[in-house]
């Protein structure tokens, strides 16, 4: 079977079918719009989206009358960030600024994908910082750059 277009989110979507089948993805293969998946059920799928987009967590990949699939994105190894000043969020920022780290914003935090440089650091400029897994909405988007 190959998925060339979503159908929805279960999150906003009414209909639900009896049986549901599960795709784990890493958030990194969100934005992959060509990939080769396996249910938790062992049915192999292939993605080809025709629109560019991003998959989502909850998206539903397939529905009939008795069964769908649906997108279910795995836990990500995280520094949970939360200065306690704007000094502190502004220090931070450039830090990763300078690294070119992608980092997404959650409810007055600040998360990175894990990496014990950046631990390190934090600990350094007495930031308060937790590790956790926990699954974000969207894939890290790391942006392109020079310096010539």
């Amino acid at each position: 079977m190959i998925i060339e277009k979503v159908i929805g989110n279960v999150a906003t979507f009414e209909k639900r079918a009896p049986h549901v089948e599960r795709v784990y993805l890493q958030s990194d293969d969100l934005v992959k719009r060509i990939q080769r998946v396996v249910t938790d059920h062992g049915n192999e799928i292939g993605i080809r989206l025709k629109d560019h987009r991003e998959l989502l967590d909850g998206d539903i990949l397939f529905m009939n009358e008795r069964n769908m699939i649906i997108v279910s994105v795995k836990e990500d190894d995280l520094l949970v960030i939360k200065p306690i000043s704007i000094q502190q969020m502004g220090e931070i920022a450039h830090q990763l600024g300078n690294r070119h780290l992608p980092a997404q914003f959650e409810a007055g935090e600040m998360l990175v994908q894990y990496d014990y440089l950046v631990e390190e650091l934090l600990m350094e400029l007495s930031i308060p910082y937790k590790r956790e897994n926990r699954k974000v909405k969207q894939a890290f988007r790391h942006i392109g750059h020079r310096h010539d």
